[in-house]
């Protein structure tokens, strides 16, 4: 009989474990995490849409980014909702935002350093919170830029459709003008900053993707980066023919690589997470 009880106890707990429930992890973002039309050999990928592959069945990644949404317009579109109606407590929710609320000549997009960007930060974190998620941010990815100064806000959808230009000559986007630097140049200002901000304020996990991001595009350099976006000359890439000039969003090579170095860092800042990293 006593064989008996702790077979069948064994049992138990085997079911029990074999049953448990993967984390779920949630994303909300913009193009650079988004998952993308991959027909007729596009290349472009968000990082959040590779990020599975850097953990174990433990974990399912849910992602919800779109091309050229901020912290406002995907609440004003319903979208952040959709994600509300979904958590359970115990999930998780990858919050990034930045580069479309810098875009001051789009109402339905800009929101302001210290004003509605903090506070649209402070309703994912709350919100996602009162479903018992636990709300993860990030600020945004760097650009590639090497160029001195852009001196403009930067139109990143507008960019899938430059072609290539040769480095010599001006062009827009923060390509390699004639006579840019070696050093990778911040675009974002503040935007950056308040993500952090707001996760010492909340006491949430906050992980540096622009760091992150800023050291890899610096360690490779001004020709080396470009392998990491949507660079292609004409002829290079049957999807694109005459080539593509995008210095924000990234190809199936940085897509990979920036989702694992962040895979990385989600770990260190979510140790219930980094015990599934592969």
């Amino acid at each position: 009989m006593k064989k008996l009880i702790i077979t069948m106890l064994a049992v138990v707990l085997l079911t029990a474990f074999t049953n448990e429930r993967p984390v779920r992890v949630f994303m909300v973002g913009d193009s650079t995490m988004a998952n993308k039309d991959i027909t007729g050999g596009k290349q472009e990928r968000g990082w959040g849409m590779v990020l599975q592959e850097f953990f174990t069945d433990g974990v399912v990644i849910d992602n919800h980014a779109v091309n050229g949404r901020s912290t406002k317009s995907f609440i004003d579109e319903g979208r952040w909702q959709k994600v509300l109606d979904m958590l359970q407590p115990g999930d998780y929710v990858i919050i990034q935002f930045g580069h479309n609320d810098e875009k001051k000549n789009d109402a339905k997009r800009y929101t302001t350093v210290g004003g509605t960007f903090d506070d649209n930060l402070r309703r994912y974190v709350n919100e996602a919170r009162e479903k018992g998620a636990k709300p993860i941010l990030l600020n945004c990815v760097a650009r590639r830029n090497f160029t001195v100064s852009t001196g403009e806000v930067i139109d990143d959808e507008g960019l899938r459709d430059k072609v290539y230009v040769n480095p010599d000559k001006t062009s827009e986007g923060g390509e390699d003008l004639k006579g840019g630097g070696t050093q990778l140049q911040d675009t974002h200002g503040a935007y950056r900053d308040v993500p952090r901000k707001i996760a010492q304020e909340l006491g949430v996990p906050f992980v540096d993707a622009n760091k992150v991001t800023s050291d890899l595009e610096q360690s490779l350099g001004v020709e080396g980066s470009k392998k990491l976006h949507m660079i292609y000359e004409p002829g290079e890439c049957p999807a694109y023919p005459k080539g593509r000039q995008d210095n924000t969003h990234y190809n199936q090579i940085g897509a990979r690589i920036v989702a694992g170095l962040l895979a990385i860092e989600i770990g260190k800042q979510v140790p219930e997470l980094k015990r599934h990293l592969k």
